[in-house]
């Protein structure tokens, strides 16, 4: 009897061992400290579909997924309104959770001083950062400027005479990196008209003479050029770009104004993510930025590669919030 207790008491003990081995399993984190995902993962594109938060969700969600970088299945789900607010809002929903991440670029960090969301960057766990696209000022091609000095000359002497649109609302991306531009070159930025077309009608604005410039993403003014509509006067990049029909278009460094608006594109997670799970996306982002598919897909768009991961993305967001509190103080625009 003694010996049949202890053998069901052996039995016992190894059931109890198969259990709690698979509940460490479910927690997803080896005996070593790393993590991997056990659960789909979801990104978040906190706009609507075919812009460039959401091309640049669904690209890296099709790479990773069909390069095999990660196993689990990717889904992109489109979040919109407030410039990106409504979707910083559910993921601040999810602290800790490892599988909601999004996309991001400046409009996190000047949505949030416009007093527009109260979500900012510092509220998320910055990933990595991938790519860097860059702006546009186009005008229509029957226009009397042909490059940036010939209109910056014009807002100069009668500021009221030319009207610029953008897509995004005043002090988020497109009016920021116009007003960025024109300060260098000498323009009084208070006195600068901006429209903000939120309901996609910017370029049809352009066309029909309601406004004057189009402050946009270069890669949206390509069709456009090809079909000799518009016109690009110059665009934000630090030098010219390689592609057909971008490497037509002049920088405003090369026209003599000594300025850069980098629209970089990364990825974030839910706030309080572990260090474990950020080193996981960390280094899966970096694969895929180093991968010929991803080069191909940056090629395609006009992309340039930019990756930056966890410590060094957290620093450079930091310093890209305190140079664009100047320019918002400058237009009485920060609400900080």
């Amino acid at each position: 009897m003694k010996k049949m207790l202890l053998i069901a008491l052996f039995f016992f003990s190894v059931v109890l061992a198969a259990c709690g081995n698979g509940n460490n399993a479910d927690e997803s984190e080896a005996s070593d400290g790393s993590w991997e995902p056990e659960e789909s993962i979801e990104i978040v594109a906190p706009a609507g579909a075919g812009g460039g938060w959401d091309t640049t969700a669904r690209m890296v969600a099709k790479v990773l997924g069909e390069e095999g970088m990660i196993e689990e299945n990717i889904g992109v789900v489109n979040k919109t309104g407030g410039g990106g607010a409504v979707g910083w809002s559910y993921i601040a929903n999810y602290e800790g959770n490892p599988y909601k991440l999004f996309v991001a670029s400046p409009p996190i960090i000047l949505i949030p001083l416009n007093g527009q969301s109260e979500y900012g960057h510092e509220d998320f766990t910055p990933l990595a950062n991938l790519i860097a696209d860059y702006g546009a000022f186009a005008v229509r091609e029957d226009a009397e400027w042909d490059d940036l000095n010939e209109l910056f000359e014009d807002m100069k002497d009668d500021p009221d005479s030319v009207t610029v649109v953008g897509e995004s609302a005043p002090g988020s991306m497109d009016h920021i990196q116009f007003v960025q531009i024109a300060k260098a070159a000498g323009v009084d930025i208070t006195k600068i008209r901006y429209v903000s077309a939120q309901d996609g009608e910017s370029l049809t604005q352009l066309l029909n003479g309601s406004v004057d410039v189009y402050s946009t993403g270069m890669a949206e003014t390509v069709e456009q050029v090809k079909a000799d509509n518009i016109k690009v006067l110059g665009i934000t990049a630090p030098e010219r770009l390689e592609g057909e029909v971008i490497e037509d278009f002049p920088t405003a460094i090369e026209q003599g104004i000594d300025e850069t608006f980098v629209n970089w594109r990364g990825f974030f997670g839910a706030p309080g993510m572990d260090e474990a799970s950020i080193a996981y996306y960390e280094d899966k982002f970096k694969e895929l930025s180093d991968s010929e598919a991803f080069a191909e897909i940056r090629d395609q768009f006009g992309w340039d590669e930019e990756y930056m991961g966890h410590e060094e993305y957290k620093a450079f967001l930091d310093e890209q919030k305190e140079q664009v509190q100047v320019l918002l103080d400058d237009l009485g625009l920060n609400n900080e």
